[in-house]
């Protein structure tokens, strides 16, 4: 009995893995920018501050306003890309969870890890949600994170047991 539900556990963590790392290999996220050491260091340490010339100081604040910019478009593009991940990992565990809830109701082992690996990628999808730094977009993913749960919650536990009592 404890082995079935290991085995059910390992399913879900599996699946939603298997979503994760999927959507990782075919839609990448943004890189971070990188730059060369000379530039990440804000001044010369064989010299004081004060003894560079202008043209080094303007330099290296063209250099620290480059480095801004790009980091700055960096953080736009990871906030775009947490919400579009966000959206495929709820698209993608709704669909585990109607295939569990329906495909394969009859197989009670497969379709409680299927079940439960949608559960994880939803739970995935809210915290990558979060990471959208969208606060409509955040209130959007726990809805839809709420009204799963709550509907899967209903057909797995009181619909079935309402099947049961009737065929009964």
């Amino acid at each position: 009995m404890l082995l079935k539900y290991i085995y059910t556990f390992f399913i879900g963590v599996l699946t939603a893995t298997f979503i994760g790392v999927g959507i990782s290999a075919f839609y990448e996220g943004p890189k971070t920018p990188e730059f060369p050491i000379e530039e990440s260091i804000p001044y010369k340490y064989e010299t004081e501050p004060a003894s560079q010339s202008a043209e080094e100081l303007r330099t290296m604040r063209e250099q620290n306003i480059r480095q801004d910019k790009a980091f700055r478009e960096y953080q736009v593009n990871n906030r775009i890309y947490n919400r579009n991940v966000s959206v495929i990992t709820s698209i993608a565990a709704v669909i585990l969870l109607v295939i569990s809830l329906t495909l394969l109701k009859k197989l009670d082992l497969l379709s409680d890890g299927l079940l439960l690996g949608g559960l994880f990628t939803q739970l995935y999808s809210i915290v990558r949600g979060f990471e959208s730094q969208d606060s409509m977009f955040r209130f959007l993913v726990v809805t839809v994170g709420l009204i799963t749960s709550l509907t899967v919650g209903y057909f797995k536990f009181i619909h079935s047991k309402r099947n049961q009592v009737s065929a009964g």
